[in-house]
């Protein structure tokens, strides 16, 4: 038998102001820990996914969010964590509210153009997941959706009529 870390469930935000800059965490603990990322972390025992990113963005960053589409869902084992991380794209729920506030792990935050996005040390794989999401936040139908809005069951959106 290994020693093999048990999987745990991760969730994390990705948001846009109204300049379409994505607000990004540095992480301050490992796994990744020097890396920017999305805020999120581990979900908690009897929390929904919907309840658990709603809270870790608070605990970053110190925002409200509201919780779209589900943008990815990636596979991370590293460093002896082994997580599966379900990426949403979450909205401001005051846009007026810009004001950061870094805590819990989160060493630092900033909100960051597209064209500036190279000058972080990025966490693997966020690139693309980034991507998609800004072309979800301006309009695109994509990823998987709440549509009966129970926050249990995303499905896929459907794009065109079959």
């Amino acid at each position: 038998m290994t020693n093999s870390p048990r999987p745990a469930i991760g969730v994390s935000a990705i948001i846009f102001d109204e300049h379409e800059r994505v607000l990004l965490i540095q992480r301050g603990k490992p796994p990744a820990a020097g890396f920017w990322h999305v805020p999120g972390g581990k979900l908690e025992v009897g929390e929904s996914l919907v309840e658990g990113v709603r809270r870790e963005v608070k605990e970053e960053t110190g925002l409200d969010v509201t919780i779209g589409p589900i943008m990815a869902v990636v596979e991370r084992r590293q460093e002896g964590f082994h997580y599966v991380i379900i990426d949403f794209l979450a909205y401001l729920i005051d846009p007026a509210n810009t004001n950061i506030i870094p805590a819990d792990d989160a060493s630092a935050a900033a909100w960051v153009a597209e064209n500036e996005l190279s000058h972080y040390p990025i966490a693997e794989g966020l690139l693309p997941i980034l991507e998609r999401a800004r072309l979800a936040y301006r309009g695109e139908k994509l990823g998987l959706a709440d549509i009966k809005g129970l926050a249990t069951d995303f499905i896929p959106i459907i794009t065109h009529k079959m």
